[in-house]
C-alpha cells in the first residue's frame, strides 16, 4: 500500500497542476518534482526550490531568493536549484512564473548519460 503524501507535498502539486502532469517522487529525505519525466524542482526542509541556471537565476535572486546549499564533506554545497520566492507562494500567477523557469532551465540541462 502507498504511503500517503505530506500535505505541503499535495499543496505543491495542486499549485502545479496548471503545468500538465507534475508527479513527486521521494529522494534523499526530500522530494524531486517532474513534469514530463523531467526534474525541474526540489522540495527540501518544508522549502520548495525550482531549477535555475544561468539564464533564469538572476530573476530568482530579484524576488529575494536563495539558492539550495547543503554540507557535504564539511563545506556548503550550492545545487542550482532556488527557493520558491514567498510571496509567489500566496499569488498563483507569480508562482507559475516561477515554476515555468524552472521547467525551462530543467529543459536546458543535458540529460544524463546512461551506463
Amino acid at each position: 500500500m502507498t504511503k500517503p503524501l505530506p500535505a505541503f507535498i499535495v499543496h505543491v502539486l495542486d499549485l502545479l497542476a496548471p503545468l500538465g502532469a507534475v508527479r513527486a517522487r521521494a529522494m534523499f529525505g526530500g522530494w524531486g518534482i517532474y513534469c514530463d519525466e523531467r526534474m525541474f524542482a526540489l522540495i527540501a526542509y518544508e522549502e520548495l526550490y525550482f531549477k535555475a541556471d544561468v539564464q533564469t537565476a538572476d530573476r530568482f535572486a530579484a524576488a529575494g531568493s536563495t539558492p539550495f546549499v547543503y554540507e557535504g564533506k564539511g563545506k556548503p554545497v550550492q545545487m542550482p536549484y532556488w527557493r520558491c520566492p514567498e510571496a509567489a507562494m500566496d499569488d498563483p500567477e507569480a508562482f507559475l512564473g516561477f515554476a515555468r523557469l524552472g521547467l525551462e532551465a530543467a529543459a536546458r540541462t543535458k540529460p544524463a548519460k546512461s551506463k
